[in-house]
């Protein structure tokens, strides 16, 4: 009896490394998918502030929907993100103030305040966009989260394209392999709660 539990338990993490193993590799090759087709609207998915200051992250994200702003390749930009702990100011409102100083029109950003997860993220920005007609979207993130957000947008029915900030702060492996590590865990967590 305990040989064969001994068998299963050794069968059953072989198949959680080989979907790890699966799950990373889709990762890093979906990382590379970059689009600038015309689109409506740029969603950007937000990556924290503190007393109004966007992160290095979030700031990177921001000045590319920024750069397809002006270059025509959107016509508006949703910002996501809602209140962190003891902040009285959200993420997207931030991410909107910071747009507006580099001088793109508030009549041309929209911002949802509620959400706190990548999910929560898209769900929200799909209202914004039913409400307005919207039918396209390029989604705005750093290339490893893309995977797991177009994989979301699938789900949710958003029509989306990739467009991952080429600016990226998590440029040596120091710091791109955490960020990985983390999209490994929550691709797979959303995997399980059927988010994708």
């Amino acid at each position: 009896m305990l040989n064969k539990f001994t068998k299963v338990t050794k069968y059953l993490f072989l198949l959680i490394a080989v979907g790890l193993i699966y799950n990373t590799l889709s990762i890093l090759s979906f990382s590379n998918n970059y689009c600038e087709s015309n689109s409506e609207v740029a969603i950007v998915l937000g990556a924290g502030s503190t007393c109004g200051k966007v992160s290095p992250v979030f700031k990177e994200r921001i000045n590319h929907a920024i750069l397809l702003f002006d270059t025509n390749k959107i016509n508006y930009i949703i910002f996501t993100g809602g209140f962190g702990e003891n902040e009285t100011i959200s993420d997207s409102q931030s991410a909107m103030n910071c747009a507006i100083v580099k001088g793109i029109p508030k009549d041309k950003i929209f911002i949802e305040e509620t959400s706190k997860i990548t999910y929560e993220n898209l769900i929200n920005a799909k209202v914004i966009m039913d409400s307005n007609d919207f039918k396209t979207a390029l989604i705005v993130s750093d290339p490893y989260h893309m995977k797991r957000s177009m994989s979301i947008c699938t789900k949710i029915g958003i029509n989306a394209t990739s467009s991952p900030t080429q600016t990226s702060m998590y440029q040596s492996w120091s710091t791109k392999l955490p960020f990985l590590i983390y999209e490994i865990f929550y691709y797979t967590i959303d995997l399980v709660l059927g988010h994708i």
